[in-house]
């Protein structure tokens, strides 16, 4: 491993860390601000390990980001969406449809 990709993955392991200790944090929070959720890092995983020619299941990879099954999380620590974060989120989804500007 060179030097860039040893801190590109501690950067990915001080990230989920992170969004694993803030369980406050909504996905619908992230995907507003940011247009990626725990989800999408999760499918990111996958699609990783699928490119080296490994296979690694939705729920799998999603687990590694949240640190528990997907569902656990969600049972555990998400909320139902307000109808200001939803109005939020698809004003984001067409911004973020746009690109940069």
């Amino acid at each position: 491993m060179d030097d860039r990709t040893e801190l590109e993955a501690a950067v990915l392991r001080r990230l989920v860390a992170h969004l694993q200790a803030r369980t406050d944090v909504q996905n619908i929070d992230l995907m507003i601000a940011g247009g990626f959720c725990r989800n999408c890092l999760g499918d990111w995983y996958r699609e990783a390990a699928a490119e080296k020619g490994l296979v690694l299941e939705k729920d799998e990879a999603r687990a590694m980001i949240y640190g528990m099954a997907p569902s656990e999380w969600k049972k555990k620590y998400q909320k139902e969406a307000t109808p200001e974060q939803m109005a939020a989120f698809a004003a984001s989804q067409k911004a973020h449809s746009q690109g940069p500007v």
